[in-house]
């Protein structure tokens, strides 16, 4: 036997092997008890999120909370990007503004934006901004107004 064959035949071998415990963990994976429940729940949540976004509904985070503010960055980004694709440029641009009212370096961010985004939406995003951090400080003072007469009582 030749040194080929014989790697041929070990990454034969690795392959079955690969391919088993693949198979071996989906069995596993779908006997799990809780596996359609999860998928429904995640689907669900899909949905929500997505309805949200076509809606315009936008649910602010704790300003206070960063990991809140970490996940509601990433997720407003990704919307917007998911809507700039499909071609809604309103949509999208509304929620890279919220993205970038809530992000800790907004110059930087904006830098990659003005490079990525074409001008006409880059320039719509810009005019944006300000209605967005209003709607954040807005949300901000409302939460610390609740939080304080919270405390009165």
């Amino acid at each position: 036997m030749t040194m080929m064959q014989k790697v041929a035949i070990g990454l034969g071998v690795g392959a079955v092997f690969f391919l088993g415990y693949c198979i071996h963990f989906d069995r596993k994976r779908r006997s799990d008890p809780n596996y359609k429940k999860k998928i429904r729940q995640r689907r669900k949540a899909n949905n929500e999120a997505a309805s949200s976004a076509r809606s315009g509904k936008t649910n602010m985070p704790d300003l206070k909370d960063h990991e809140a503010v970490q996940m509601f960055f990433l997720q407003e980004v990704q919307l917007g990007e998911e809507l700039l694709g499909s071609g809604d440029e309103e949509g999208g641009v509304e929620h890279l503004s919220n993205a970038v009212a809530v992000c800790g370096q907004p110059n930087q961010l904006l830098q990659v934006l003005q490079q990525t985004l074409p001008p006409h939406v880059f320039q719509l995003l810009l005019m944006r901004l300000p209605a967005a951090g209003q709607r954040f400080m807005a949300h901000s003072a409302a939460s610390t107004a609740s939080v304080v007469d919270d405390g009165v009582d």
